[in-house]
């Protein structure tokens, strides 16, 4: 008894492109996987790292820095917060304050604080960081407003991005680079803001969307062979 097999010449020219299609999908979700997993390792490994002076990250400010922890010292500029509209875990309202920060060599810089609820809102609230200040942060590029960013508030000085070209702007600010400067959980003063909110976390699903793939191009194989052996050109004989 032998296996005969007589396959349908179109049919089978396009099982093979459909199945070349969905195998390189699988395999580009491999090695997307691979890309993520280094990123993660990167990300951590910069989190975990002693922080860097600021000259020395300002030497390297290109994606090379996301998540670098740096340590500032110089003054904030109080009279300049800016508060950029989020919500929390809960849905309540909150607002992050971004202060600019004056280093002792003269460079200006960011800072998000972390955030506060709405009644901490107006500074007078709250106990001010005056003088000469040390702090620790993580060196962040924050995505650029969308098409459907709302306006920024600029009466009560509210943004709902942090649009770090835009606060400058309005403060008549020249930064240092174009990022921004997450503080560490270093409580402040009276406990406003509420620093630390760096959040460190990447979507990693590629191995599943790759086992999707595969699976397609098995299924597809299935039923390919399964329509040959129901035309009886796949069969023992």
């Amino acid at each position: 008894m032998a296996l005969q097999f007589r396959p349908y010449p179109g049919v089978t020219v396009a099982a093979v492109i459909a199945t070349a299609i969905l195998v390189g999908l699988g395999v580009w979700q491999l090695q997307r996987l691979q890309w993520k997993l280094a990123l993660i390792a990167e990300v951590n490994g910069h989190m975990t790292a002693p922080p860097l002076p600021l000259g020395e990250a300002l030497k390297d400010s290109g994606d090379a820095m996301q998540y670098r922890r740096v340590a500032l010292e110089g003054r904030f500029d109080n009279a300049k917060e800016a508060y950029v509209f989020t919500t929390a875990a809960g849905g309540e309202a909150v607002y992050h304050v971004l202060t600019p920060f004056l280093t002792d060599d003269g460079h200006s810089l960011l800072v998000d604080r972390g955030y506060v609820p709405k009644e901490k809102l107006d500074p007078a609230t709250r106990m001010p960081v005056d003088g000469v200040t040390r702090l620790v942060g993580v060196w962040r590029v924050p995505d650029t407003p969308g098409t459907f960013t709302p306006a920024p508030d600029a009466a009560h000085r509210i943004w709902y991005s942090r649009d770090l070209k835009g606060i400058a702007a309005a403060d008549h600010i020249q930064l240092a680079a174009p990022v921004v400067i997450e503080a560490d959980a270093t409580p402040n003063p009276g406990g406003w803001p509420k620093g630390g909110q760096t959040v460190v976390s990447f979507r990693n699903e590629h191995l599943s969307y790759a086992v999707t793939w595969f699976g397609l191009a098995a299924g597809l194989l299935g039923v390919y062979l399964a329509y040959h052996v129901s035309k009886g050109r796949l069969r023992w004989a």
